[in-house]
């Protein structure tokens, strides 16, 4: 009798430190492409506009999933599936964007400034990264609302940049009559999956 309570009492031992262990260690996500957004939103002479993302691909990482604290994140756009609904709008934002030569927009993780848990899993993190457009690439601060939720990760956020800033002439049409403004907002709303 001893020897099966001892057995027991070997096993839930061993659940529980498999259960804790695994809790401790990192933890990857990678996008859901088809459940993910990713819009840039600008300005012209004639209208606002709305650029969206078809393809996008990327991980997190989180250290551990007691603490879900950030330590990773990737993420890259197909430049050739920045789309519009409109094709001349396309061809010159691919233009812009020399996307012959530059395949992806890409943001990597550098810094996690700082962590401030909501409860229920939420967080807002405010990081530092590097944005590669068009083969410029500059450090740039992100304000992310993380959720948790078993195997799921949400990811959302905005942020403000201006295209001169990566060497992107803004886009013209008609001769230049249509002009676009410098001021981009790049908003995101991405479901990543174990």
């Amino acid at each position: 009798m001893s020897h099966i309570k001892t057995g027991f009492a070997f096993i839930a031992s061993l659940c529980i430190f498999l259960l804790f262990n695994n809790m401790a260690v990192a933890q990857q996500f990678k996008i859901i492409n088809e459940k993910s957004s990713l819009s840039v939103l600008g300005t012209s002479s004639i209208h606002d506009w709305e650029i969206s993302a078809e393809n996008k691909s990327g991980v997190l990482v989180l250290k551990n999933g007691e603490t879900n604290e950030l330590e990773r994140l990737d993420i890259e756009i197909a430049t050739e599936g920045l789309k519009s609904g409109k094709s001349s709008m396309d061809k010159n934002t691919h233009k812009a964007l020399k996307t012959k030569n530059h395949k992806k927009i890409v943001f990597n993780l550098s810094e996690v400034q700082q962590t401030i848990p909501l409860g229920n899993g939420k967080y807002k993190v405010k990081v530092q990264g590097d944005l590669s457009i068009a083969g410029v690439k500059k450090t740039i601060s992100q304000d992310l609302e993380l959720g948790i939720t078993g195997n799921t990760a949400k990811l959302s956020g905005e942020n403000k940049i201006k295209m001169t800033d990566f060497n992107i002439d803004p886009p013209t049409a008609l001769l230049g009559t249509i002009t676009t403004g410098d001021d981009i907002t790049i908003k995101f709303d991405i479901t990543l999956n174990k």
